[in-house]
């Protein structure tokens, strides 16, 4: 769950003394890894949970995470994640063997089960999804930051670094993401199922680089990040957004190259694991210390097992999307271990557990098979596969191994299930369990079918009759729903408006409910523009914005009327401007008030739009059109629910 005890870098002094345990710390790893110190024995496997916790009622974020921890601190394997609305649990490093998969399946639903209990009392209920579709941004604020020193000392060292006025998040899918945040706590948006591989010192620099291959096929068959604040973007979004949530640098007139923290990497490995760890403390600057140090070079002098705790906390700010990780186990032996950090989060346990195999399996075929994978494919085609895989999914198409152009689920048919099949008996895994995971990645390979593919599907269904809320809304239960009956995301069924069991609009903010893909003005454009943009688009109030994009005035269907007709009756043929006409005092909203006074306020003003404006800013606009549909849906459910209750009563209501 990473290093708890640190702190931010305060003085010169303090950063110089890390930056000798560090160096010290890296120095000792060299003399243990040339005397043979690590377990070679035996190879674990473990992984880590991470989650969003949203309220029962309307599906948000629910921020319960420090109450239901002080109610679970008998449990050692849950812990706190960045923000208040997410946990991470521990899954036990089990030896890589027998019904190892099918135990870390049954231990992880039994502490899922743990903590349901536990979030019933406070009305909440744990979704599995790599981004949750009714996070807004407005949730990102820093209020919602765990109160951890840990948290707080990461958040002010990367501000302190940042060189731009802001953290952007850009991307582009079916819809654009354009959008500045004031903080990293965007990272608090993704979620995944982490896994880890114990290998040894011999085999981590092939294991690395076969684990580096893998990436993009594992993204593809596995992606289910596709919404992010109500946007259609990238199959697997969290790719991207980690790093732009965590990206420091900003652009320049030269053509310097600055690497993110959160990276793939800009090569193969080739000797040891120490290229890892020199070079990000080459590129990446201390941004954090500890509370106290050992001496690494001396423990080791005395045949004493270090923690290396310098160099696992500068590690654990640096984000490889394969991250070299090492430990040491229960026999007071060091081990090694690669970290896959791709695998996002649900839909299920039963596939986070089958990409886990598909994954560990395909490791231990590859390397059984391969002798060296950097002769058969070039870094170039794995980094681009990556990128590609995040951004299109199982709908993409990879350079494989020798030049071969192949489909995600062709390589899966193909390839990848009987590769990893074959690793997974290497290793002695049960064949119940082999065929129990594998099942599950044919079956989405067969039916072209993936968490985003589904999420993406159902979504797109839903904006075309229902608010983008209410369309995040009922996906969200309806994940939930699947999750908790352990259906394997190839056999969800489409979910259907109707089964959302009660929309509660009246607590929604503005800011979730806005139409934001407006049409304006400016005051010196000419009525006739207007009038035709209007009819063209069959709206009836058309915000009038500066340069800047702050309002100044609100034209109006009636107010156009009034105008043509004086003209008419008059027959003056001056130009005449939108500021002429306009509105000069619109009233206005704040994204943070709710639709309920919203609509008040529209009632008793006795207006039929509202611009939303924020620090002058014109951000968005509600009508009455708006209100018509939320009802025309109430109206609907009702009808739905009558209809529903008439086949089960036979049409007699009870008393």
């Amino acid at each position: 769950m990473g290093e708890q005890n640190v702190n931010k870098l305060n003085s010169k002094e303090e950063l110089q003394l890390f930056v000798k345990h560090l160096l010290n710390d890296v120095k000792a790893l060299e003399t243990m890894l040339a005397d043979d110190w690590f377990e070679t024995d035996i190879m674990r496997i473990g992984a880590e949970q991470e989650m969003f916790m949203v309220d029962d009622k309307y599906f948000k974020p629910a921020l319960i995470a420090v109450e239901v921890l002080e109610e679970m601190k008998e449990f050692d394997w849950v812990g706190t994640e960045l923000a208040k609305f997410n946990l991470e649990t521990n899954l036990s490093p089990r030896e890589f063997v027998g019904d190892c998969f099918s135990l870390m399946e049954k231990e992880n639903n039994d502490q899922l089960g743990v903590i349901k209990e536990h979030l019933k009392k406070y009305g909440a209920k744990i979704v599995l999804t790599g981004i949750l579709p009714t996070l807004n941004k407005f949730d990102l604020k820093l209020t919602n930051l765990t109160p951890k020193d840990r948290y707080y000392a990461l958040m002010e060292a990367f501000n302190d670094m940042l060189i731009a006025s802001a953290y952007e998040l850009r991307l582009q899918g079916i819809d654009e993401l354009l959008v500045k945040h004031d903080s990293p706590l965007l990272e608090a948006c993704n979620t995944s199922f982490q896994v880890h591989m114990q290998t040894t010192p011999k085999n981590f620099v092939k294991h690395y680089n076969i684990a580096q291959t893998l990436a993009a096929p594992i993204i593809a068959l596995g992606a289910n990040s596709p919404i992010v604040f109500g946007r259609r973007l990238w199959h697997e979004s969290r790719i991207a957004l980690f790093q732009q949530a965590l990206d420091t640098r900003t652009s320049t007139e030269h053509m310097r190259d600055r690497s993110p923290r959160v990276s793939f990497g800009k090569g193969w490995l080739r000797k040891s694991i120490l290229e890892i760890y020199k070079e990000d403390i080459s590129r990446f600057r201390v941004i954090m210390t500890g509370d106290k140090y050992d001496d690494s070079m001396a423990m080791v002098a005395r045949g004493e097992v270090p923690k290396l705790q310098a160099l696992q906390i500068h590690n654990s700010t640096v984000y490889r999307w394969n991250r070299p990780c090492y430990g040491i186990s229960d026999n007071g032996k060091p081990h090694l271990r690669i970290e896959n950090r791709v695998i996002p989060s649900g839909p299920t346990v039963l596939d986070e557990i089958a990409n886990a195999a598909l994954w560990l399996g395909c490791m231990a075929g590859l390397d059984d098979t391969q002798k060296d994978i950097t002769k058969n494919i070039s870094f170039e085609d794995v980094r681009d596969n990556f990128g590609k895989a995040a951004q299109f999914g199982i709908d993409t198409k990879f350079t494989w191994l020798k030049d071969k152009k192949i489909t995600p689920t062709e390589l899966a048919l193909q390839e990848l299930i009987p590769l990893a099949e074959h690793g997974l008996k290497l290793k002695g895994v049960n064949q119940d369990d082999i065929t129990r995971y594998m099942d599950v990645i044919k079956g989405r390979a067969e039916k072209h079918m993936t968490g985003a593919r589904w999420q993406l599907r159902a979504f797109t269904s839903f904006i075309k009759h229902v608010t983008r809320d209410e369309a995040m809304v009922v996906l969200t239960q309806s994940i939930i729903k699947n999750q908790e009956q352990e259906i394997p995301i190839h056999k969800w069924k489409a979910p259907r408006l109707q089964d959302l069991e009660e929309y509660r609009p009246g607590a929604l903010k503005v800011e979730e409910f806005m139409e934001t893909d407006l049409f304006t003005v400016q005051k010196d454009d000419i009525v006739e523009l207007v009038a035709e943009m209007m009819d063209w688009r069959k709206i009836r109030y058309m915000p009038v914005e500066d340069k800047k994009g702050n309002i100044v005035g609100l034209v109006t269907s009636r107010l156009l009327l009034r105008h043509f007709s004086n003209r008419k009756i008059t027959n003056n043929n001056d130009i005449v401007t939108v500021g002429d006409v306009m509105i000069t005092e619109p009233e206005v909203i704040s994204p943070d008030a709710t639709i309920a006074e919203a609509l008040e306020l529209m009632r008793t003003k006795k207006i039929g739009c509202l611009p939303v404006v924020y620090k002058h800013e014109l951000v968005g606009v509600i009508t009455e059109m708006d209100f018509l549909r939320i009802s025309s849906r109430l109206i609907d459910r009702i009808e739905y629910i009558e209809e529903e209750l008439d086949e089960v009563t036979g049409g007699d209501q009870p008393d």
